[in-house]
C-alpha cells in the first residue's frame, strides 16, 4: 500500500561533481527561470517544498546561503524546507542554538519545515556532511529543541527534524550516542520526522544481484528498522526523504534517467505506508555544466531546457 507523497526540489546553483576533481561549477542561478520550472513542476494547489541551505560557522551571520535569496521562490502552496548545517570548529552550542532562535523570525513565515544540521552522520565536508563538527550530537538535540520551542513562540505550524546518510555500521555507533544524549527523551516528544539523503548507484555500484527498485527498499527498511531503532526513534515519526537523485554523464543517459526516476519512485510508494514514508525531495533542479564529463544530477540542462526526467517528476508531483 502506498500513500501521497509530498515533494520537493532543491532548485539552487547547479551542482556536478567530476570524480577527479570534485564539484564542477558552471552558469550562475536565474532566478526567472528557476521560478519558470518550479511553476511548470508543481500546480500550486499542492504542497511543493523548496530545498534550501545555510551554515552555521560560529558567528551570528548564516554563510553559504543556496538558493540565494531563497525566499524569493516561496508563493502559494510552495514553501521552504530549510537546512541549518552545523559547520563549528570549535563545536558551540549555545550561539548554535542562539542563530536558530536568531533565523527563524524571519525566515518562519516562509517555512513548511526547518532541518537542524545536514548529514550530521556524514564527516566529509566536501560531500555536504556536517559529522566533522566537534559535539555534533548535542549539535542535533540542543537544535531540535531550540527550533521547537521558538517555532511555537512564534505560533509558526512548521515541521522540525534533521537527516542523516546510510549507516551500515553494523554496531550504529552514531545512533546509540545520539540515543544517550541527555536531551533525547525531551527531542523525541519534539521531533516531526527524520530525512535521510541517499543516492544508489551513483557514489557506490549496486551489489551483484541487487536490483535498484530492491536496493531501495532495502536501505529505508534497514534505515527504520535498524538506524533509526538504534536512537529509539519510533515508528510513528515519519521518514522524509530529503535528497535523492540520480545524474546523466558518462555511460549515464537522459533516457536512463528518466527511467531511474521511475523506478525509485515506485519503489518508495510501495514502502511508504509500511515504512512512514511521508516526503520525497529531488535533488537537483539542473546541472551545473551539461558539457562536463561529469556527474550531473540536473532534470533541466545548465540552459533551464527539460530532460526527460523532468516529465517523469513533474507528472508525480502533480499526481
Amino acid at each position: 500500500m502506498s500513500q501521497r507523497l509530498i515533494f520537493g526540489i532543491y532548485p539552487g546553483s547547479g551542482v556536478g561533481i567530476d570524480p577527479g576533481s570534485g564539484p564542477v561549477t558552471g552558469p550562475a542561478d536565474d532566478a526567472r527561470q528557476i521560478t519558470t520550472a518550479l511553476d511548470r513542476l508543481a500546480s500550486g494547489e499542492e504542497t511543493f517544498l523548496v530545498r534550501g541551505y545555510m551554515h552555521f560557522t560560529g558567528g551570528e551571520t548564516p554563510a553559504n546561503l543556496t538558493p540565494a535569496d531563497m525566499r524569493q521562490y516561496v508563493r502559494g502552496q510552495r514553501k521552504l524546507d530549510l537546512v541549518l548545517c552545523y559547520r563549528s570548529a570549535l563545536g558551540e552550542i549555545e550561539p548554535w542554538a542562539s542563530f536558530i532562535r536568531r533565523i527563524l523570525p524571519e525566515y518562519g513565515p516562509f517555512l513548511a519545515k526547518l532541518q537542524i544540521t545536514e548529514e550530521p552522520n556524514n564527516p566529509d565536508t566536501a560531500s555536504g556532511g556536517d559529522g566533522s563538527s566537534p559535539n555534533i550530537h548535542r549539535a542535533i538535540t540542543s537544535g531540535v529543541l531550540a527550533a521547537k520551542d521558538e517555532a511555537k513562540r512564534l505560533g509558526l505550524a512548521i515541521q522540525v527534524g534533521f537527516n542523516a546518510t546510510p549507516s551500515f555500521d553494523p554496531e550504529n555507533a552514531f545512533w546509540k550516542k545520539l540515543a544517550e544524549q541527555a536531551e533525547m527523551p525531551a527531542v523525541l516528544g519534539a521531533l516531526d520526522y527524520v530525512g535521510l539523503d541517499f543516492f544508489p548507484d551513483v557514489f557506490h555500484p549496486l551489489p551483484p544481484g541487487l536490483g535498484l527498485a530492491e536496493a531501495v527498499r532495502a536501505v529505508l527498511a534497514h534505515y527504520r528498522r535498524a538506524n533509526l531503532a538504534a536512537a529509539n526513534i519510533p515508528p510513528e515519526i515519519p521518514i522524509h526523504i530529503t535528497e535523492n537523485g540520480w545524474p546523466t554523464g558518462p555511460n549515464r543517459s537522459p533516457a536512463r534517467q528518466a527511467e531511474v526516476l521511475t523506478e525509485v519512485l515506485d519503489a518508495v510508494a510501495a514502502v511508504s505506508s509500511e515504512l512512514n514514508v511521508t516526503h520525497y525531495e529531488y535533488f537537483d533542479l539542473r546541472d551545473a555544466d551539461s558539457s562536463a564529463q561529469g556527474l550531473n544530477f540536473g532534470l533541466l540542462y545548465d540552459d533551464y531546457t527539460p530532460k526527460p526526467a523532468f516529465d517523469v517528476f513533474r507528472s508525480r508531483v502533480r499526481g
